[in-house]
């Protein structure tokens, strides 16, 4: 999730576009120059909301905390149902009213990203409904941070990106479970930071995930799924014209990247016949809806229906036809500055 921002002091007149989270560092400014200053961020001009066209479209509730009594319709009989959540922290997200989602969305596999937790937590939320639990954490002291919590033992863990020169920048943003018939990958991709400082890092991590992601599909299908911090389409983020190629998960280099994931046998002058497809499954069931699970907790951005689509389900193209629903948990407001994925696959793993 987004850091607190420093605020810029110029902006366009239109509302800002929210731009997704550099972790816990600075969040930048994602609508480059303005003509004039900008009032208070807090306080966006009445002018600003009226030129927003997502407002009335994608507007959301508000609630600062998750209500107690939360449910959704049964998981479908013969199904496996796992969600994914940035929490935006997990001791924070406690507070708010964390537990209940989880009691209520029931998954088998619950992948938890942006933890900032420092050791395996005993919260019995967690501890008593999956008996397999697995934490990366990060070198950093509270950052970052992912965690796969399952139903079902897998055959084998890894918390690793191989071939990655800089293994301590990679803990905490990956866990890997097998089971049976295809690998799960729980992701908390590396953010490009503010002004993209961070962009080469990211096209570090892009190049050997890639590679990551081929290498396992050649074996078994996979389900890629957590904070991917890149909007894949301009349909992905309310803003697109004003933070392309200026806002981190939404740069040319980072969205040829996903691109490259979901067509691998295509891609390049040298393309791998063997490569795998993938298929990004929540866009694939509504190609042409705007759904984000991100908002900014500035600028009145869940009000206003601004914000990103950054938490997903990738699988193997191979596996689509298992898919039985994948949903963004848009009520699922107010413990997070995200909202929860979930994806409901045809049993077994």
């Amino acid at each position: 999730m987004p850091p607190k921002r420093a605020t810029s002091t110029k902006r366009k007149a239109a509302s800002p576009s929210p731009s997704p989270h550099p972790d816990t560092e600075s969040q930048q400014n994602s609508k480059g120059k303005a003509k004039g200053k900008a009032k208070a961020a807090a306080k966006p001009k009445a002018s600003e909301k009226a030129k927003e066209g997502q407002s009335a479209e994608n507007a959301q509730p508000t609630n600062k905390v998750l209500p107690v009594h939360i449910a959704f319709a049964p998981k479908e009989p013969g199904t496996v149902r796992i969600a994914t959540w940035n929490i935006c922290g997990l001791a924070a997200a406690q507070k708010k009213g964390f537990k209940y989602y989880v009691e209520a969305e029931d998954p088998d596999v619950l992948i938890l990203t942006e933890t900032k937790v420092n050791d395996d937590p005993v919260d019995p939320a967690l501890t008593n409904r999956f008996p397999y639990r697995y934490w990366a954490k990060s070198s950093k002291k509270s950052y970052s941070g992912t965690a796969v919590l399952s139903k079902i033992e897998p055959l084998s863990v890894d918390y690793t990106l191989p071939g990655h020169p800089d293994p301590a920048s990679v803990k905490g943003r990956i866990v890997t479970l097998e089971f049976a018939s295809c690998y799960l990958v729980g992701t908390y991709v590396v953010n490009a930071g503010t002004g993209l400082k961070t962009l080469d890092a990211k096209k570090e991590w892009n190049a050997h995930f890639e590679a990551y992601l081929c290498a396992l599909d050649k074996t078994k299908p996979v389900i890629w799924a957590g904070d991917l911090n890149v909007a894949p389409t301009a349909l992905d983020l309310a803003n697109p014209k004003t933070n392309w190629n200026k806002t981190p998960g939404y740069t040319e280099a980072e969205t040829s990247s996903f691109a490259r994931i979901l067509n691998a046998s295509n891609d390049g002058a040298d393309p791998d016949p063997e490569a795998g497809k993938f298929v990004d499954v929540w866009r694939a069931r509504h190609p042409e809806l705007r759904h984000y699970t991100y908002f900014s907790y500035r600028f009145n951005c869940r009000e206003k229906g601004l914000g990103w689509r950054l938490d997903m389900f990738v699988v193997s193209e191979r596996l689509v036809e298992r898919v039985k629903m994948c949903e963004i948990r848009s009520e699922i407001y107010g413990a997070s500055d995200h909202c929860p994925v979930v994806m409901e696959l045809e049993a077994p793993l």
